[in-house]
């Protein structure tokens, strides 16, 4: 059976804690809006597909698995880790996992309103102003948090591992430790330099970060044109300017 999965042709954004489940797996899938309109795929083939169903997913991402059609990326991933090796089989498990994807997602939501704290409708020069209010708050408490928060789970899981790692769950790989990969890639785009202030107190975050990339599947997809690069279109938003010395 291949996947499809649905998202946006040009950012990695939400869809991304997707695709690096699903590489990581060695699934079989389809990025139907990245294929060619030819061939039934493009953005319009993902945007026509979207209300066609009986349970329609409220936006992108969303994966098509046989007559399956699954949105919100945290529940995504909690199929595809039972599917996938990807999660604990135990209820308890799977339930802790999916704690720590929800609270990913959380960040993630915080970390798009740094640059659009009034209105999705809005561009980011139209909120300027209140976007570098919001930013100050996030680099200097918000980031500490969340990151601190997952450097102490990091540090219960793996009690005699210090700073040398140990995944979230502690010695399997769980889809969470590929969502807190991307999550530290898009933080050190978007904030370089507030980062770089936190990096020193999360050794065990940042040694997750490097174990994910070295993975071999993984490594691949980074290295491979599939992996589509940040930009100022995304959720992780580099402007010097919320970012400063």
């Amino acid at each position: 059976m291949t996947y499809q999965l649905h998202y946006w042709p040009t950012i990695q954004g939400r869809g991304e804690f997707v695709r690096l489940a699903l590489e990581e797996a060695g699934a079989a899938y389809v990025d139907v809006a990245r294929g060619d309109e030819a061939d039934g795929g493009g953005e319009q083939a993902l945007m026509a597909d979207m209300p066609e169903h009986d349970r329609p997913p409220f936006a992108p991402p969303y994966l098509v698995d046989g007559d399956l059609v699954i949105g919100q990326t945290a529940n995504i991933l909690l199929h595809l880790g039972l599917r996938h090796a990807l999660a604990p089989r135990d209820e308890g498990g799977r339930l802790w996992v999916n704690q720590l994807q929800l609270t990913i997602a959380d960040l993630v939501a915080e970390t798009h309103d740094v640059h659009h704290p009034v209105g999705m409708g809005l561009y980011y020069e139209d909120q300027k102003q209140e976007a570098a209010r919001r930013a100050e708050e996030f680099r200097t408490r918000r980031m500490k948090k969340y990151l601190g928060w997952f450097e102490t789970v990091l540090a219960r899981a793996q009690p005699k591992a210090g700073n040398g790692g140990g995944w979230l769950t502690g010695e399997t790989l769980t889809y969470a430790d590929l969502s807190l990969f991307q999550v530290v890639e898009g933080l050190r785009y978007a904030f370089p330099r507030a980062m770089a202030r936190l990096e020193p107190g999360l050794g065990r975050v940042i040694a997750v970060r490097d174990a994910v990339a070295q993975r071999p599947n993984i490594a691949a997809y980074l290295a491979s044109d599939r992996r589509i690069p940040f930009s100022t279109e995304g959720i992780f938003r580099h402007y010097p300017e919320l970012d400063p010395e």
